[in-house]
Protein backbone atom coordinates (compact mmCIF):
# COMPACT_ATOMS: atom_id res chain seq x y z
CA UNK A 1 0.00 0.00 0.00
CA UNK A 2 2.77 2.67 0.70
CA UNK A 3 5.02 1.27 -2.44
CA UNK A 4 1.62 2.70 -4.04
CA UNK A 5 0.85 5.58 -2.64
CA UNK A 6 5.11 6.34 -3.46
CA UNK A 7 4.35 5.71 -7.04
CA UNK A 8 1.55 7.92 -7.52
CA UNK A 9 2.96 10.30 -5.42
CA UNK A 10 6.10 10.51 -7.61
CA UNK A 11 3.59 10.32 -10.91
CA UNK A 12 2.12 13.79 -9.74
CA UNK A 13 4.96 15.41 -9.05
CA UNK A 14 7.07 14.43 -12.40
CA UNK A 15 3.41 15.85 -14.40
CA UNK A 16 4.03 18.51 -12.42
CA UNK A 17 7.63 19.15 -12.76
CA UNK A 18 6.75 19.07 -16.60
CA UNK A 19 3.93 21.30 -16.66
CA UNK A 20 6.42 23.61 -14.87
CA UNK A 21 9.07 23.26 -17.45
CA UNK A 22 6.70 23.67 -20.42
CA UNK A 23 5.23 26.33 -18.65
CA UNK A 24 8.51 28.11 -18.42
CA UNK A 25 8.48 27.86 -22.10
CA UNK A 26 8.02 31.40 -24.50
CA UNK A 27 6.29 31.32 -27.63
CA UNK A 28 8.53 34.58 -28.61
CA UNK A 29 12.32 35.13 -27.14
CA UNK A 30 14.91 37.58 -27.91
CA UNK A 31 18.66 37.80 -27.99
CA UNK A 32 20.71 40.68 -27.79
CA UNK A 33 24.84 41.06 -28.54
CA UNK A 34 24.75 42.32 -24.65
CA UNK A 35 22.11 39.70 -23.45
CA UNK A 36 23.08 37.25 -21.19
CA UNK A 37 21.83 33.44 -21.20
CA UNK A 38 20.93 33.92 -17.27
CA UNK A 39 18.11 35.57 -18.28
CA UNK A 40 14.17 34.66 -19.41
CA UNK A 41 14.96 35.71 -23.17
CA UNK A 42 12.17 38.53 -23.33
CA UNK A 43 12.78 41.28 -24.82
CA UNK A 44 13.70 43.23 -22.19
CA UNK A 45 15.63 40.60 -20.70
CA UNK A 46 17.31 38.80 -23.61
CA UNK A 47 19.31 35.91 -23.98
CA UNK A 48 23.17 36.44 -25.59
CA UNK A 49 22.53 32.47 -27.57
CA UNK A 50 21.02 31.14 -29.99
CA UNK A 51 21.75 28.04 -27.93
CA UNK A 52 20.84 29.60 -24.87
CA UNK A 53 17.58 30.94 -26.14
CA UNK A 54 16.22 27.73 -27.76
CA UNK A 55 15.81 25.87 -24.29
CA UNK A 56 13.07 28.14 -23.18
CA UNK A 57 11.34 28.31 -26.33
CA UNK A 58 8.22 26.35 -26.77
CA UNK A 59 7.83 24.55 -29.89
CA UNK A 60 6.30 25.97 -32.56
CA UNK A 61 7.84 29.18 -31.36
CA UNK A 62 10.32 31.82 -32.95
CA UNK A 63 13.59 33.39 -31.43
CA UNK A 64 14.03 36.98 -32.65
CA UNK A 65 17.40 38.89 -32.69
CA UNK A 66 17.31 42.54 -31.08
CA UNK A 67 20.30 43.86 -32.42
CA UNK A 68 23.76 42.94 -34.24
CA UNK A 69 26.28 40.05 -32.37
CA UNK A 70 27.06 36.56 -32.88
CA UNK A 71 24.92 34.31 -31.35
CA UNK A 72 26.69 31.02 -31.48
CA UNK A 73 26.44 27.43 -33.05
CA UNK A 74 22.96 26.19 -32.46
CA UNK A 75 21.12 22.45 -32.34
CA UNK A 76 17.73 22.27 -33.26
CA UNK A 77 15.45 19.15 -32.43
CA UNK A 78 11.96 20.77 -32.44
CA UNK A 79 10.05 23.14 -35.03
CA UNK A 80 11.42 26.45 -34.40
CA UNK A 81 12.34 30.16 -36.32
CA UNK A 82 15.31 31.96 -35.59
CA UNK A 83 15.13 35.02 -37.20
CA UNK A 84 18.65 37.56 -37.24
CA UNK A 85 16.58 40.57 -37.85
CA UNK A 86 16.82 43.60 -40.47
CA UNK A 87 20.92 43.37 -39.07
CA UNK A 88 21.26 39.61 -39.80
CA UNK A 89 22.61 38.49 -36.82
CA UNK A 90 25.41 36.19 -37.19
CA UNK A 91 26.93 32.71 -35.91
CA UNK A 92 30.51 32.14 -36.16
CA UNK A 93 31.76 28.54 -36.06
CA UNK A 94 34.97 27.10 -35.59
CA UNK A 95 35.83 23.69 -36.15
CA UNK A 96 31.79 22.97 -35.44
CA UNK A 97 28.74 22.95 -37.50
CA UNK A 98 27.17 26.02 -37.11
CA UNK A 99 23.16 25.24 -36.92
CA UNK A 100 22.64 21.06 -36.42
CA UNK A 101 18.86 20.05 -37.31
CA UNK A 102 17.97 17.21 -36.01
CA UNK A 103 14.25 17.92 -35.47
CA UNK A 104 10.96 15.48 -35.67
CA UNK A 105 10.20 13.92 -38.72
CA UNK A 106 6.91 16.16 -39.20
CA UNK A 107 9.05 19.45 -37.50
CA UNK A 108 9.30 22.87 -39.26
CA UNK A 109 12.26 24.57 -39.20
CA UNK A 110 12.62 28.30 -40.43
CA UNK A 111 16.33 29.90 -40.13
CA UNK A 112 15.86 33.64 -41.75
CA UNK A 113 18.46 36.53 -42.06
CA UNK A 114 21.26 34.57 -40.23
CA UNK A 115 25.33 35.13 -41.46
CA UNK A 116 26.90 32.19 -41.01
CA UNK A 117 30.77 32.46 -40.77
CA UNK A 118 32.97 29.65 -40.85
CA UNK A 119 36.32 31.72 -41.60
CA UNK A 120 37.71 29.11 -43.59
CA UNK A 121 37.44 26.76 -40.00
CA UNK A 122 33.81 25.87 -39.71
CA UNK A 123 32.62 22.36 -40.78
CA UNK A 124 29.22 22.78 -42.67
CA UNK A 125 27.06 25.99 -42.27
CA UNK A 126 23.82 24.35 -42.04
CA UNK A 127 23.21 20.30 -41.74
CA UNK A 128 20.21 18.96 -41.84
CA UNK A 129 19.49 14.96 -40.25
CA UNK A 130 15.84 14.68 -39.87
CA UNK A 131 12.96 17.65 -40.28
CA UNK A 132 9.87 17.50 -42.17
CA UNK A 133 10.54 20.97 -43.77
CA UNK A 134 13.47 23.42 -43.37
CA UNK A 135 13.45 27.05 -45.28
CA UNK A 136 16.01 29.07 -45.51
CA UNK A 137 15.59 32.83 -46.28
CA UNK A 138 17.75 35.78 -46.76
CA UNK A 139 20.93 34.06 -45.19
CA UNK A 140 24.58 34.29 -46.10
CA UNK A 141 26.84 31.02 -45.69
CA UNK A 142 30.19 31.06 -46.09
CA UNK A 143 33.82 30.06 -45.09
CA UNK A 144 33.20 26.79 -44.42
CA UNK A 145 35.32 23.68 -44.83
CA UNK A 146 33.31 20.93 -45.64
CA UNK A 147 29.27 22.24 -47.30
CA UNK A 148 27.58 25.31 -46.93
CA UNK A 149 23.88 23.24 -46.45
CA UNK A 150 24.53 19.75 -45.99
CA UNK A 151 21.89 18.08 -46.25
CA UNK A 152 21.42 14.14 -45.39
CA UNK A 153 18.27 13.18 -44.00
CA UNK A 154 16.81 9.79 -42.75
CA UNK A 155 13.24 10.58 -43.61
CA UNK A 156 11.32 12.71 -46.05
CA UNK A 157 12.03 16.06 -46.17
CA UNK A 158 11.42 19.65 -47.91
CA UNK A 159 14.22 21.99 -48.53
CA UNK A 160 13.12 25.63 -49.43
CA UNK A 161 16.08 28.15 -50.17
CA UNK A 162 15.67 31.51 -51.61
CA UNK A 163 16.88 34.60 -51.31
CA UNK A 164 20.44 33.26 -50.12
CA UNK A 165 23.80 33.57 -50.96
CA UNK A 166 26.09 30.24 -50.70
CA UNK A 167 29.79 30.85 -51.37
CA UNK A 168 33.71 30.30 -50.66
CA UNK A 169 33.52 27.05 -49.12
CA UNK A 170 36.15 25.00 -50.03
CA UNK A 171 38.24 22.54 -49.19
CA UNK A 172 39.41 19.68 -51.52
CA UNK A 173 36.06 17.26 -52.59
CA UNK A 174 34.86 17.91 -49.06
CA UNK A 175 33.73 21.30 -49.74
CA UNK A 176 30.59 22.28 -51.69
CA UNK A 177 27.76 24.99 -51.59
CA UNK A 178 24.34 22.39 -51.20
CA UNK A 179 24.82 18.66 -51.15
CA UNK A 180 21.90 16.63 -51.36
CA UNK A 181 22.10 13.01 -49.93
CA UNK A 182 19.24 11.27 -48.30
CA UNK A 183 20.23 8.03 -46.57
CA UNK A 184 18.13 4.74 -46.50
CA UNK A 185 14.42 5.80 -45.64
CA UNK A 186 14.80 9.60 -46.80
CA UNK A 187 14.11 11.71 -49.75
CA UNK A 188 14.91 15.27 -50.74
CA UNK A 189 12.36 17.81 -52.26
CA UNK A 190 14.43 20.88 -52.61
CA UNK A 191 13.22 24.25 -54.13
CA UNK A 192 16.19 27.28 -55.13
CA UNK A 193 14.88 30.33 -55.45
CA UNK A 194 17.05 33.46 -56.12
CA UNK A 195 19.96 31.29 -54.65
CA UNK A 196 23.50 31.90 -55.43
CA UNK A 197 26.11 29.63 -55.22
CA UNK A 198 29.37 30.94 -56.34
CA UNK A 199 33.44 29.90 -55.60
CA UNK A 200 32.02 26.88 -54.15
CA UNK A 201 34.18 23.04 -54.45
CA UNK A 202 30.96 22.61 -56.46
CA UNK A 203 27.45 24.97 -56.77
CA UNK A 204 24.96 22.34 -56.04
CA UNK A 205 25.24 18.37 -55.72
CA UNK A 206 21.74 16.03 -55.88
CA UNK A 207 21.69 12.08 -55.28
CA UNK A 208 19.79 9.71 -54.19
CA UNK A 209 16.26 9.74 -54.31
CA UNK A 210 16.10 14.15 -55.03
CA UNK A 211 14.10 15.71 -56.48
CA UNK A 212 15.40 19.81 -57.20
CA UNK A 213 13.78 22.81 -59.06
CA UNK A 214 15.72 25.64 -59.37
CA UNK A 215 14.69 28.88 -60.53
CA UNK A 216 16.33 32.59 -60.71
CA UNK A 217 19.71 31.30 -59.29
CA UNK A 218 23.52 32.23 -60.13
CA UNK A 219 26.27 28.76 -60.18
CA UNK A 220 29.17 30.50 -60.98
CA UNK A 221 32.87 30.65 -60.54
CA UNK A 222 32.82 27.03 -58.59
CA UNK A 223 36.17 24.59 -58.56
CA UNK A 224 34.73 22.25 -60.47
CA UNK A 225 30.86 22.14 -61.29
CA UNK A 226 28.27 24.15 -61.23
CA UNK A 227 25.14 21.57 -60.81
CA UNK A 228 25.71 17.96 -60.40
CA UNK A 229 23.06 15.61 -60.44
CA UNK A 230 23.78 11.76 -59.68
CA UNK A 231 21.67 8.90 -60.16
CA UNK A 232 23.37 6.23 -59.52
CA UNK A 233 21.81 5.44 -55.87
CA UNK A 234 18.42 6.72 -56.59
CA UNK A 235 16.01 8.46 -58.77
CA UNK A 236 17.34 12.18 -59.42
CA UNK A 237 15.56 14.98 -60.96
CA UNK A 238 16.76 18.69 -61.40
CA UNK A 239 14.47 21.60 -63.00
CA UNK A 240 16.81 24.71 -63.93
CA UNK A 241 14.75 27.57 -65.13
CA UNK A 242 16.19 31.37 -65.80
CA UNK A 243 19.03 30.01 -64.12
CA UNK A 244 22.71 31.50 -65.15
CA UNK A 245 25.77 28.64 -64.97
CA UNK A 246 29.13 30.49 -65.62
CA UNK A 247 32.56 29.96 -65.26
CA UNK A 248 32.62 27.01 -63.69
CA UNK A 249 35.73 24.94 -63.75
CA UNK A 250 34.93 21.54 -65.03
CA UNK A 251 31.19 21.45 -66.23
CA UNK A 252 28.36 23.75 -66.23
CA UNK A 253 25.55 21.18 -65.93
CA UNK A 254 26.69 17.81 -65.39
CA UNK A 255 24.47 14.68 -65.09
CA UNK A 256 25.65 10.93 -64.41
CA UNK A 257 23.43 7.68 -64.58
CA UNK A 258 20.29 6.83 -66.55
CA UNK A 259 18.50 7.71 -63.22
CA UNK A 260 19.47 11.11 -63.19
CA UNK A 261 17.53 13.80 -65.14
CA UNK A 262 18.17 17.74 -65.49
CA UNK A 263 15.61 19.70 -67.54
CA UNK A 264 17.03 23.68 -68.32
CA UNK A 265 14.56 26.05 -69.54
CA UNK A 266 15.85 29.82 -70.54
CA UNK A 267 19.02 29.32 -69.07
CA UNK A 268 22.40 30.31 -69.62
CA UNK A 269 25.55 28.38 -69.69
CA UNK A 270 28.64 30.03 -70.66
CA UNK A 271 32.23 30.30 -69.86
CA UNK A 272 32.53 26.83 -68.43
CA UNK A 273 35.02 24.38 -69.16
CA UNK A 274 32.38 21.84 -70.17
CA UNK A 275 29.11 23.43 -70.81
CA UNK A 276 26.22 20.27 -70.64
CA UNK A 277 28.25 16.65 -69.61
CA UNK A 278 26.36 13.71 -69.65
CA UNK A 279 28.40 10.59 -68.12
CA UNK A 280 26.66 7.09 -67.93
CA UNK A 281 23.81 7.85 -70.30
CA UNK A 282 22.78 10.62 -67.93
CA UNK A 283 20.37 12.37 -69.33
CA UNK A 284 20.29 16.28 -69.93
CA UNK A 285 16.99 18.06 -71.86
CA UNK A 286 16.67 20.97 -72.84
CA UNK A 287 13.20 23.04 -73.86
CA UNK A 288 15.62 24.72 -76.73
CA UNK A 289 14.77 27.93 -75.18
CA UNK A 290 18.60 28.23 -73.45
CA UNK A 291 21.72 30.05 -74.60
CA UNK A 292 24.70 27.66 -74.15
CA UNK A 293 27.50 28.88 -75.79
CA UNK A 294 31.33 30.72 -74.94
CA UNK A 295 32.74 27.33 -73.08
CA UNK A 296 35.65 25.46 -74.25
CA UNK A 297 33.27 22.66 -75.06
CA UNK A 298 29.43 23.51 -74.85
CA UNK A 299 28.20 19.71 -75.21
CA UNK A 300 24.92 19.02 -76.30
CA UNK A 301 21.11 18.47 -74.96
CA UNK A 302 20.90 14.57 -74.45
CA UNK A 303 16.88 15.27 -75.86
CA UNK A 304 14.90 18.00 -75.98
CA UNK A 305 11.51 18.90 -75.15
CA UNK A 306 9.34 20.83 -77.42
CA UNK A 307 7.30 24.19 -75.77
CA UNK A 308 3.90 23.87 -75.26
Amino acid sequence: MLKSKIVQTMAVLATLFSASVASAQATRTWVSGVGDDANPCSRTAPCKTFAGAISKTAAGGEIDALDPGGFGAVTITKAITIDGGPNAGGILNNATNAVNINAGATDIVVLRNISIAGIGLGLSGIKITTAGTVHVENCAIYGQVQKGIDVQPTTPLKLFVKDTVIRDNINGANGGGIFLLPGVGGSVNAYLNNVELSRNTFGIRAEANTNTVARNCFFSGNDTHGVVSVGTAGVVNFDLHKCTVSRNQSSGIRSVNANSTVRISDCMVDGNTTGLESVISGKVLSFTNNSIGGNTTDGVPTGTIPLQ
